[in-house]
C-alpha cells in the first residue's frame, strides 16, 4: 500500500512539473526592437508566462539562487505564480522573489519582458527620494537640512510675493505629502494656459503665490505632488543638473542602464511619476535600501536617510489601504515610501514598499530578509493581501 502511495505522489508530482513545463517558455521573454519602440499600453501579451524557480545569473550584480533549496517553498509560489498565469490575481506583467541576498524566483506575464522597462507610477517617487539621499551622502545636504524651510534652497524665488506660512513648507513635510500647499482647479487649469510661468523654480513660485496659507491644519498627510519640490532642491543644490546627477551618481553606479527617465513640465526629471525601469532593475533599488544604502560594499544613499525614509514616520489610516485586504493593516507613510503590517498567522511583519498605481511594487520584509517585486496594469489586484496570505507562508516555519 505504501509504494502505491509513493508511486501515485511520484505521478502526481511530474504532472505538476509537466503542466508547468507546457505553460512556460524556457527562455525569458525579451521585447523585440520594434516592441521597444512601442507604448506600453501596445505591447501585445505573452502567449505563455515564464516562470522559473532558478533564475539565470545575467552578470547585472543580482546574486541568484534556487527556490526551495536557499529557501522559500518552492510548491507553494509556483501554484500561486501558475494562478496569475491563469489571470486568476489581475493583470500581472512580472513577478519576482529575492531572500538573504539571491534572487530565486522570476516570472512573466502579459506585457512583462525582462529588457523592457515598466512604467512606474508613483514608485517615482520612492526613487527620487533615494536621489536625495544620494545627495545627503555626497555632502550636498545634511539631515538637518530637512527640518529647514525649503524655500530656503530656492534662491530664485521673491519670498515677498509667497502665500503666508511659505517657510513652514521643509523638506521633511515634503516628502511626507504634508507640504499643506492647497490650489484649486480652477487655478491649475489656468496655469496649463501659460505654461512657461511654471519652469523651473517658477513653478514654486507661482504654486506658492496662489496658495491658500499654509497653515498646521493643511499640513496634513495628503497625497499630491510634493516630490516636485523635493526634485526642485536636489537640482538647486547639486553641481550640474538633478537628470545628470541621477544618472552619473546613481543609476550609472547601480549599473541601471535600460529605463527611462523623462523631462517633466517644469524642466526637471520627473519626480512622482512616468519613470521606466525593468523588473531586475527593480530588485537592486530593492537591495540597495535593504542594504541601507550600500551598493556592492560602497556607501550610494546616506542610511541615516534611509532609516528614516523607511520608517512609519505617520498613520495615513486603515480606512483604505492601498492595495490590501483582511491581513494588511496600520498602514503608514516614510519619504514617499509606504509601511504596513502584513499578517500571517498570529503574527504582523512590518513591510516597507515603493507602490506605484496599477500595480509596480518593490515590497521589503526586513525580518524575513525577503523582498518581492510586482510589476503590473491592474489597479484593482490586491498586491498586498497577495503578498501576506501566499507569499509570507511559504517564507515562514510555523
Amino acid at each position: 500500500m505504501k509504494n502505491k502511495i509513493v508511486l501515485v505522489l511520484l505521478m502526481l508530482l511530474i504532472l505538476i512539473n509537466s503542466s508547468f513545463a507546457q505553460q512556460t517558455d524556457s527562455h525569458a521573454p525579451e521585447a523585440t526592437d520594434a516592441e521597444a519602440k512601442l507604448s506600453f499600453r501596445d505591447i501585445s501579451y505573452l502567449k505563455k508566462a515564464f516562470i522559473d524557480a532558478a533564475p539565470t545569473a545575467r552578470k547585472d550584480n543580482i546574486p541568484v539562487g534556487k527556490l526551495g533549496v536557499d529557501g522559500g517553498n518552492k510548491a507553494m509560489i509556483l501554484t500561486l505564480a501558475q494562478e496569475i498565469a491563469n489571470n486568476k490575481h489581475g493583470k500581472f506583467d512580472s513577478f519576482l522573489i529575492a531572500h538573504k541576498g539571491k534572487l530565486l524566483f522570476e516570472s512573466y506575464y502579459s506585457r512583462g519582458r525582462i529588457n523592457l522597462p515598466h512604467p512606474q507610477a508613483s514608485a517615482t517617487k520612492a526613487y527620487t527620494s533615494l536621489v536625495l539621499g544620494r545627495a545627503i551622502q555626497l555632502g550636498y545636504l545634511t539631515m538637518d537640512d530637512l527640518d529647514k524651510p525649503l524655500i530656503n534652497f530656492l534662491k530664485n524665488l521673491d519670498p515677498t510675493k509667497l502665500a503666508v506660512g511659505a517657510e513652514k513648507i521643509t523638506l521633511h513635510k515634503a516628502l511626507t505629502m504634508r507640504s499643506g500647499i492647497r490650489i484649486s482647479d480652477e487655478q491649475r487649469e489656468t496655469f496649463k494656459k501659460n505654461p512657461s510661468q511654471l519652469k523651473g523654480q517658477g513653478q514654486v513660485q507661482t504654486w506658492l503665490e496662489h496658495s491658500t496659507p499654509i497653515t498646521s491644519s493643511s499640513q496634513t498627510f495628503k497625497y499630491s505632488d510634493d516630490a516636485a519640490l523635493v526634485m526642485q532642491v536636489i537640482n538647486a543644490v547639486v553641481p550640474g543638473s538633478a537628470k545628470d546627477f541621477i544618472k552619473n551618481e546613481l543609476l550609472d553606479k547601480m549599473g541601471i542602464m535600460n529605463y527611462g527617465w523623462p523631462t517633466a513640465d517644469n524642466g526637471l526629471p520627473q519626480s512622482g511619476g512616468r519613470s521606466r525601469i525593468t523588473a531586475r532593475d527593480m530588485v537592486k533599488f530593492g537591495t540597495l535600501v535593504k542594504n541601507r544604502g550600500k551598493w556592492n560594499g560602497e556607501p550610494l544613499v546616506s542610511e541615516t536617510y534611509i532609516t528614516k525614509a523607511t520608517s512609519r514616520i505617520l498613520y495615513t489610516g486603515d480606512e483604505e489601504v492601498h492595495y490590501g485586504g483582511k491581513d494588511v493593516s496600520k498602514q503608514g507613510y516614510g519619504y514617499f515610501w509606504w509601511s504596513s503590517d502584513l499578517k500571517y498567522g498570529k503574527k504582523s511583519y512590518f513591510s516597507v514598499s515603493a507602490q506605484g498605481g496599477s500595480g509596480q511594487f518593490i515590497i521589503l520584509i526586513e525580518e524575513l530578509d525577503l523582498m518581492v517585486v510586482f510589476t503590473g496594469h491592474d489597479n484593482d489586484t490586491s498586491y498586498l493581501q497577495i503578498m501576506a496570505e501566499r507569499i509570507l507562508p511559504a517564507f515562514i516555519k510555523l
